[in-house]
Parts: structure tokens; C-alpha cells; sequence
């Protein structure tokens, strides 16, 4: 039985139990709730900028007359990491190193010393959501998909099966007997033993239940110790545990830290995502904080080994014992070396830029803002170096959440985000939550009559954050996807992804009246924002256009074209917003425009020559 002192296990079970409740609602609400959208055609990717490979370009046709006395400088004044987060990583048959990365869909495989990828694995290969890996004891490739809640596998020979176990299937390993293990985090809690051949049905371990519906509290990427008993942490509890996984026949537990299936092994973390034994039976435990411990599994005592960069995600141990680390929020993979120093093996930085917003900065430069996932940034919008980087939270609390979408409001900013079911107004000098707005689904939100405007595929339409009234209903025959939004303080503009139309929202008083399209046969309309010289800047994701609307007449014109630009999420109808990782657009005070990349996580900025 548990030989912790109560209190601990008392403060671990109050932390996993409310974090999870928490972000397994908004999890489930973007999962169950969005997917009002069916019925929008999936865009191919190879229209997306395949031709564009220059940091700069001039283009001198399809200009918007706008520009037409000067032509158009597009330059790319931030590149991000080559990789959009690294997750889930381990060592091959091969000796090459292989990285999951969920939001870039693929598992890459790389080379060791120098970074260079050898090869991507992605939705063509069966991979979709991929967030952890392991190899088994034939060299196959197992990974989890952790919005299928499937678990992939791929044999030596290159023939792919896979299993449907659960949503939020996450961390996977196999013991020294070659039984294989997944667990559930983030859209569900629970363990389970597979067959390794993924025809048997799962064996549930620990299932969660409406009396007890967080048994474990997202038990995280694991390893197993000499004992024969798993070890992993708790990402929702802030403690590393240890799991009696028992066999055929073994009871499935509904309350694990009270029959002794679970134990506590120590507890005092932040946001424990990974625990790993090195070859000496050391186990190595990342925090997000981005603190390594070395951890005694008897004693429960830890110790700092190294401190590097905040968002550490999962680790490996080459043959030679060398520690490699990923990091979802910048995309990197570092050695560490026997100095206790990282040596950067694939650079890290933006991972998936998405809304921006521009305040005023020193000198009267721009301050640029962006959305990326887990981070938010802040760039000097006319040269792109970094000024700041805010770290986002998937756990709930009066914190950044992780940022989707961003518009400026006054000195503060307007952040939605659909993997927090949350809209927040925050200021990036306090780093404060000045307001939270409880959301389902928010693709963007602005701010609007004393209000803030939010599309919500969740709510089904755009709403009013402050009483989730409704302005503009999906009605799946005019409106299907709302994305972007934009105002001039009196009209509401408002992007739908669906259909390629743009609306036009006037009111009388706080009453919506009958929209009108301003445009239509728009391709993947997202970014969205008025120039203040009667027309709307719109990013045509479907098209790696960015487009302007002249308000007056509604022609669409082309201010730059071939930017890479973020597709839809492949193989996820149904499961993520069309959206995915939005394309975001904004103007400086100088007329500069701003638009994000994501298929290379760059920044555009457009300007006149």
C-alpha cells in the first residue's frame, strides 16, 4: 500500500482532479461539440505556395489597385523551427532518432549528430496525430494517435495496422517481457495493455468512471523500472507514480491510489510530462518548467540535474547512454552533454504561427504579436527579432492560456483558443488575465460594442463572449465554419471557411440585422482584418493568397500570392476544426501587413517598394 504521508496524496488528487476536469471539458467541447463544419471540402496541399522558395518576392500582377503605383515587398522576417513541436521521441533499429510531432502530423525520422531528417512520416504512412513512439522487440514502429485514439504500427517490411483504443491515447512502451502499454491524457484518463499484434481486445488497467472520472490524473510518457512496475508522471498532479500492471485476469481499478494499484513515488513538480530510466536504473524525470530531476525511486528524493529551456515534452537514451530531449513548445532536440550542457541537435522557435495582433512599440515600431500553440510572441515588426515569448498553459488557472487567435484592445490583447475552450483578455506587461470567457469551440474573437465577438463552432456561430448571445447562427446552408473577424467599431465582418463568403453585420442598437455577403468563392477565408481605407484584408488559406475587399464595390483583388500558408488538419474531419492551425493577418500603424506562414512557420510582412 501507499506509504506516502496523506497529505501529499491528499494535495495530488485535489490538483489532477481539477486540471483534468478542466481540460478534458475543453478537449471534449473542440472534439464533440465543434464539428458543425462537415461538409467543407478538404483543400489539397499542394495548392499551398509550392513555388514559392525566396525569402523576398516582388510580384507586379493582380496587384490591388491599391498598390498598383508601387509594387508589392514580401519578405519573411521570422523563420521558426523546422519541426511544429517535437514530442514523443526514441532510438530505431536504425540508430537514427525518431520524433512524433502531433502538430505537424508526422513522425520524423533523424539523423543523431546532426539533425538532418532523413525522412517524414505523415497521414500518406498512416500517421495523423502522432504524440508518442516506441519500438517493439521486431522493430516495429508503434506510435499513438492521440485525437484518433488510435495506436499505429508499423512492421520492419512497412505494413501498417492499427487499433482503436481510446481518445487521448498518449504515452506508450513496451516491459522486457514485450507486453505493450498506452495511456491516457488530455481527452481521457486511464491505462491499458494491448496486444503487440493489435488484434486482441485492450485489457483495461485503470478506467475512469462518473464517480471517479480522472483515476490517474493524465498519466504522461513512462517507462518501466527493474521492479516490473511502470513509472510515469502526472501531468494534471504534479507527481511521478509507480503502477502495479498486473496481468490476465487482473482486475480492472476504478480507484487506483485506493487498492495500491498506483503509488506515489514523489510529488512537489509543476507540470511533469515524462519519466525515463537511463541504463544504470536512473530514472530521469522532465518538468515542463524545464527542469530535468534525477529521481530515487526508493526514497522518493529528487535532484536537479539540469535546467534548460521551459517546455520540455519527452526524452530518450541512445545505446551510449547519451540523454536526448524534445520540446513541444519550440520544436527542438538537444543532446545533453556529459558536462550537463544541451547541444542543440534541431533548432527550435515558432512552431505553428497563427493569429497576430500589432500594439505600438518603441521608436514608434510596430510591437507584433503571434499565436503560436503552447507560446506566444512578440517580435519588432520591422526587423522580426524576438522580443519576448510568453509561455500558453493547457492546464486551466489565471494563466495565458495557449493561443490560437490574438487582436489587439487598447494596450491588452484578445487571445481565443479551441484547445482551452477559453477566451482571455491578457496584458503583456503585466502578464495578466484581465477577463476569462468559458468558450466551447473559438476560432477568433475581437472586440466589439462594449463586447467581445466570438465565432465559435462549439456555440454554433458568433456569439457575445459575455453571454454567449447570438449574432450570426451556422445555419449549414448560408453559414457552415465561421473563422476570422473584423470591425470598424460599428460593423461586424465576419470570414466564413466554409462557403468562401464574407459577411456583413450592421446593427440596430445592440440587434443584429440580416447579413450580406461583401465577397464570395473565397478559398478557406481565416485571417481577417479592415484597413481602414474601406477595405478588408483577408488571408485565402485555401489559396496562399492574401486578398483585399473593396467594400464599395466587393471586387477581390490580390495583394501577394504564393505564401505558405497552413492547409486544413488531414484525416481529422470531424475531430479538429477546419481551421487547424489558423493563418492570421494584421496591420502595423505604418500600413505594413503581417501575415503568418505555417507551412514553414515564417512571417510575411507586406509592404510598398
Amino acid at each position: 500500500m501507499n506509504n506516502k504521508p496523506s497529505n501529499l496524496i491528499n494535495t495530488v488528487h485535489k490538483s489532477r482532479a481539477d486540471s483534468g476536469l478542466n481540460l478534458l471539458k475543453g478537449f471534449t467541447l473542440m472534439l464533440v461539440m465543434a464539428l458543425t463544419v462537415m461538409g467543407c471540402d478538404s483543400i489539397v496541399d499542394e495548392q499551398r505556395g509550392a513555388d514559392f522558395n525566396g525569402e523576398t518576392s516582388t510580384f507586379d500582377s493582380t496587384i490591388d489597385k491599391k498598390y498598383q503605383d508601387s509594387k508589392v515587398l514580401v519578405k519573411e522576417i521570422y523563420t521558426g523551427a523546422p519541426i511544429k513541436g517535437t514530442n514523443g521521441l526514441n532510438f530505431g533499429p536504425d540508430g537514427n532518432l525518431y520524433v512524433a510531432s502531433f502538430a505537424g502530423q508526422e513522425i520524423i525520422v533523424m539523423n543523431k549528430q546532426n539533425g538532418r531528417i532523413i525522412e517524414r512520416l505523415g497521414p500518406g504512412d498512416g500517421v495523423i496525430s502522432p504524440d508518442d513512439l516506441v519500438f517493439g522487440p521486431d522493430g516495429s514502429l508503434y506510435w499513438t494517435d492521440l485525437f484518433k485514439g488510435e495506436v499505429g504500427r508499423m512492421t520492419p517490411e512497412g505494413l501498417v495496422t492499427k487499433q482503436f483504443v481510446a481518445p487521448g491515447v498518449n504515452p506508450i512502451t513496451f516491459n522486457d517481457e514485450g507486453r505493450l502499454f498506452v495511456g491516457l491524457a488530455f481527452l481521457g484518463d486511464g491505462l491499458y495493455e494491448l496486444d503487440p499484434d493489435l488484434i486482441a481486445p485492450p485489457r483495461q488497467i485503470i478506467a475512469s468512471t462518473p464517480a471517479n472520472p480522472f483515476p490517474l490524473g493524465f498519466l504522461n510518457a513512462f517507462d518501466f523500472g527493474s521492479d516490473g512496475k511502470l513509472y510515469g508522471p502526472l501531468f494534471a498532479g504534479g507527481a511521478v507514480v509507480r503502477v502495479n500492471v498486473g496481468g490476465p485476469g487482473t482486475p480492472t481499478s476504478t480507484d487506483p491510489f485506493g487498492d495500491g494499484t498506483v503509488e506515489i513515488v514523489a510529488g512537489g513538480f509543476t507540470v511533469p510530462a515524462a519519466a525515463k530510466f537511463d541504463s544504470k536504473g536512473v530514472l530521469h524525470v522532465l518538468d515542463q518548467t524545464g527542469e530535468v530531476f534525477k529521481l530515487n525511486t526508493l526514497t522518493g528524493e529528487k535532484t536537479l540535474f539540469i535546467k534548460i529551456q521551459k517546455g520540455l515534452d519527452n526524452l530518450a537514451f541512445d545505446s551510449d547512454g547519451t540523454l536526448y530531449i524534445s520540446n513541444a513548445n519550440f520544436g527542438s532536440v538537444v543532446e545533453i552533454l556529459p558536462s550537463g550542457q544541451p547541444r542543440t541537435i534541431s533548432g527550435g522557435g515558432m512552431i505553428a504561427p497563427m493569429g497576430m495582433a500589432v500594439l505600438p512599440g518603441s521608436n514608434n515600431k510596430d510591437a507584433l504579436f503571434v499565436a503560436n500553440l503552447f507560446t506566444l510572441y512578440q517580435l519588432n515588426g520591422l526587423t522580426g527579432r524576438e522580443e519576448n515569448v510568453y509561455k500558453g498553459s493547457l492546464l486551466p488557472g489565471p494563466v495565458l492560456t495557449s493561443p490560437i487567435t490574438l487582436s489587439a484592445d487598447g494596450e491588452n490583447l484578445i487571445v481565443s483558443s479551441y484547445f482551452g475552450s477559453v477566451v482571455q483578455v491578457w496584458n503583456p506587461q503585466s502578464e495578466q488575465v484581465i477577463e476569462t470567457f468559458p468558450m466551447a469551440v473559438p476560432i477568433d474573437a475581437i472586440r466589439f460594442k462594449n463586447d467581445i465577438a466570438v465565432s465559435d463552432l462549439g456555440l454554433g456561430g458568433v456569439v457575445r463572449a459575455s453571454d454567449q448571445s447570438m449574432i450570426l447562427p451556422i445555419d449549414n446552408a448560408n453559414v457552415f465554419a465561421p473563422s476570422g473577424l473584423a470591425t470598424d467599431g460599428e460593423t461586424l465582418w465576419v470570414a466564413d471557411w466554409g462557403t468562401g463568403n464574407v459577411w456583413q453585420i450592421e446593427f440596430n442598437g445592440n440587434t443584429p440585422t440580416t447579413p450580406v455577403p461583401v465577397a464570395t468563392g473565397l478559398m478557406s477565408p481565416e485571417g481577417l482584418a479592415w484597413d481602414k481605407e474601406g477595405g478588408l484584408l483577408v488571408v485565402e488559406a485555401g489559396a496562399s493568397r492574401l486578398s483585399r475587399i473593396d467594400l464599395a464595390n466587393g471586387d477581390v483583388s490580390t495583394i501577394a500570392d504564393n505564401l505558405e500558408l497552413s492547409g486544413p488538419a488531414i484525416d481529422l474531419d470531424g475531430i479538429a476544426p477546419p481551421t487547424w492551425l489558423f493563418d492570421g493577418v494584421a496591420i502595423g500603424q505604418s500600413g505594413d501587413i503581417y501575415v503568418s506562414g505555417g507551412v514553414k512557420n515564417v512571417i510575411y510582412r507586406i509592404s510598398k517598394k
